[in-house]
């Protein structure tokens, strides 16, 4: 891996045109929408390596240094300018898929972004996902934003094989450390992820894990995306391939959570057995930020019942089942087929790919599934990989 050197670097250079056009075409689109925000990756090309990363699916993990697609005005505007975007509503991720925001050449122009949205008085949630260092000075950039309500996102895996990933877990676990230490505007959330069993779900891994939640505002924990092009390169490579199938949620199988649960469970506290371990992304970030979750998972039941007390008394007194009528409105004018459905968990809708079903979602705070594409009891969205139905069956 060549580790890059934390010292200031000048303006990120852009890709020609001629580049940009070779590119996939789901890497060259700068906005993506995704359960946790509107996504923003105007800069691409990462040298940290880690086996399992998403850049697989877009065909640039071989793109080592960091370049910008377009500048950091322009990816403002573009953003601000997405007919999904909405002004202090649409929760934002900046830099999460293609690159690590924290890289020294790049995270200048992360400040300028972040800058940029904040002096326009925006108050959008924005959601900052690194594994690389950050400085007691960095800390002082992140807060200094006085409107936008930011969540810096530290992935630790506890991961030790190198191969698979070879940047060294103790970087983030300071990273969180220094951030947790700084926070006054922003908020910190440990990002335990990938977990997978047989890799980094032993005894030791787990306590690891409890120990750093004490120095963040809130920890989520989730499975692997192995998808095709994953699987393909850990073949490729000769390393330990992990499940024996491909998915395309990510799997987290019952018995490896479990596991995480019986090891969190604190029984003399009532009012948060688990402390402020979550599923979901957005239930971490709203808890950490005393809000109801704006992916409205209160509908999901079985999937609070980690949560705090408080956190779940907020999330339902914001969750408001909506109008039939204005729903079906607006899913019919993003293209939505067939009947439109609301039940006591989620809006159901055919004809609609991810980015319109989480327009409507974050518009109204409660769940939109694809009819083709159910969410099972207490799977979570996860993968069938590793669960049972309800009737003792290998799950769908």
């Amino acid at each position: 891996m060549n580790v890059p050197a934390d010292r200031p670097r000048r303006a990120l250079p852009i890709l020609p045109a001629d580049q940009i056009g070779s590119l996939k075409p789901a890497l060259a689109d700068v906005i993506e929408y995704r359960k946790s925000g509107l996504s923003l990756n105007w800069i691409v090309g990462c040298p940290l390596d880690c086996g399992y990363c998403v850049r697989h699916l877009f065909d640039n993990f071989e793109m080592k240094v960091p370049r910008r697609l377009m500048d950091d005005e322009a990816a403002v505007e573009a953003l601000v300018g997405h007919r999904y975007f909405r002004p202090h509503r649409t929760p934002i991720q900046l830099l999460n898929r293609a690159t690590d925001p924290m890289l020294p050449a790049v995270k200048p122009h992360l400040f300028a972004v972040l800058r940029n949205l904040d002096q326009r008085g925006l108050t959008n949630h924005v959601l900052v996902i690194t594994r690389w260092r950050v400085t007691e000075e960095d800390c002082a950039v992140l807060n200094s934003f006085d409107n936008l309500r930011l969540t810096v996102l530290v992935t630790h895996s506890g991961i030790t094989d190198e191969r698979i990933e070879p940047v060294d877990s103790a970087i983030a676990a300071r990273s969180l450390r220094t951030l947790y230490e700084n926070a006054e505007r922003y908020r910190t959330v440990l990002y335990w992820r990938p977990i997978v069993p047989g890799l980094n779900d032993s005894d030791a891994h787990l306590a690891r894990a409890r120990e750093l939640s004490a120095h963040a505002h809130a920890t989520v924990f989730t499975g692997l995306f192995f998808r095709n092009e994953i699987a393909a390169y850990y073949q490729a490579h000769s390393l330990p391939v992990p499940y024996a199938d491909t998915a395309r949620r990510k799997i987290m199988p019952e018995a490896a959570e479990q596991r995480i649960l019986d090891h969190f469970r604190t029984p003399d506290d009532a009012s948060a057995p688990w402390g402020a371990l979550f599923r979901k992304t957005s239930c971490a970030v709203a808890y950490a930020h005393g809000e109801a979750d704006y992916n409205g998972h209160y509908g999901i039941r079985e999937l609070c019942d980690i949560c705090p007390a408080e956190q779940i008394a907020r999330c339902k007194s914001a969750w408001v089942e909506p109008g039939l009528a204005e729903v079906t409105r607006d899913a019919r004018v993003l293209g939505a087929t067939g009947a439109v459905e609301i039940d006591d968990r989620a809006i159901i809708v055919e004809g609609l790919d991810e980015p319109p079903r989480y327009f409507l979602q974050h518009g109204y705070g409660y769940q939109c599934h694809d009819r083709d594409k159910p969410h099972h009891y207490r799977r979570h969205g996860r993968a069938p990989i590793g669960w049972t139905a309800e009737n003792g069956t290998t799950a769908p």
